[in-house]
């Protein structure tokens, strides 16, 4: 639901209010393409075949831990139109994942792309939403450089606080089987 602000139509924060999102945690993210073009491949037989450009976002997520040492990656697919991840912001004196220490909450959060004009942030560093536009900016930059300078990702993201083990274990399992599912999903 948009809201009036100074003369401006905007989308209001679905962020956990008080939450900080570079404090260690486990967090699901789905990144969707503009307008749910299948850019980055299909799905054959239940199993997510890659284009060019799926294998640049599977190789730029990959990319992820060994750019940001306070991350590391859990399950993740690339579909045809989308990105599923589990992320882990992580600090080694604080146990990741704690059971009941957090609401859980679906969000969309806002990140600059390659297409958007330059503005000022208050992302955070190292917070899962600078993390996921650094992420979607060099996708964008090297799917564009060699493929298709039509590209582009939603303006947005979803994430989801991971709150407990059996939570993980759910959505790794929901991750795992996103292509076998494809063909009954109503979003593509």
């Amino acid at each position: 639901m948009s809201q009036l602000f100074r003369n401006k139509y905007r989308i209001p924060s679905a962020r956990l209010v008080g939450w900080d999102y570079s404090r260690p945690g486990a967090y699901f993210v789905t990144i969707c393409t503009r307008n749910r073009v299948c850019w980055f491949g299909g799905v054959k037989n239940g199993k997510m075949v890659l284009s060019d450009i799926g294998k640049i976002v599977h190789d730029e997520w990959a990319k992820t831990p060994k750019i940001r040492p306070n991350v590391k990656l859990d399950e993740f697919v690339v579909m045809p139109n989308h990105f599923h991840g589990i992320l882990i912001i992580k600090n080694d004196d604080v146990r990741t994942i704690r059971p009941n220490v957090v609401e859980t909450t679906r969000r969309v959060v806002s990140t600059k792309t390659a297409t958007e004009p330059e503005r000022k942030t208050t992302l955070k560093s190292n917070s899962l939403g600078s993390i996921i536009g650094q992420f979607k900016s060099v996708c964008t930059k090297r799917i564009r450089a060699v493929n298709d300078p039509e590209f582009q990702w939603q303006s947005r993201f979803h994430d989801h606080i991971i709150r407990n083990e059996p939570e993980l274990f759910r959505i790794r399992q929901y991750i795992r089987n996103n292509p076998a599912k494809w063909e009954r999903d109503r979003n593509r």
